[in-house]
C-alpha cells in the first residue's frame, strides 16, 4: 500500500517505510525493508524530485521475493503518480475559473 504527495519546488523525492510486526519477526521485517529500500532507490532515478512516498508493507510481502516486491512497488508508484497528477491537474483547472 502506497501513500504519496507532491512537494513544491526541487526538493528531492523521499521514501518512508512502514513494516509492522504483522509482517513477521525482526529478521523478516528488516529483509522486507532492505528490499523495498533498494527498489525505491532504483525508482528515484525516474522520479528524482518533488515526491514524498510512504510504503506500508502488508503481511504478504514477507513471502514475496525480490522481483515480486520490486514489480509491486513500481505498479503502486505508477498508480500513485497517476492519482497525484490527476488531482494536481484538477486543482489547477479549479484555480483558473
Amino acid at each position: 500500500m502506497l501513500y504519496g504527495s507532491i512537494t513544491p519546488g526541487m526538493d528531492p523525492s523521499r521514501f518512508g517505510f512502514i513494516v509492522g510486526k504483522n509482517v513477521g519477526n525482526a529478521v523478516v521485517r528488516n529483509l522486507v525493508k532492505r528490499r523495498l529500500r533498494n527498489a525505491a532507490a532504483k525508482s528515484l532515478t525516474r522520479n528524482p524530485h518533488g515526491l514524498d512516498i510512504v510504503v506500508r508493507a502488508l503481511p504478504a510481502s514477507a513471502a514475496a521475493g525480490w522481483p515480486e516486491l520490486s514489480t509491486d512497488l513500481e505498479k503502486g508508484l505508477s498508480s500513485v503518480l497517476r492519482r497525484l497528477t490527476a488531482r494536481d491537474d484538477a486543482a489547477t483547472e479549479g484555480e483558473g475559473q
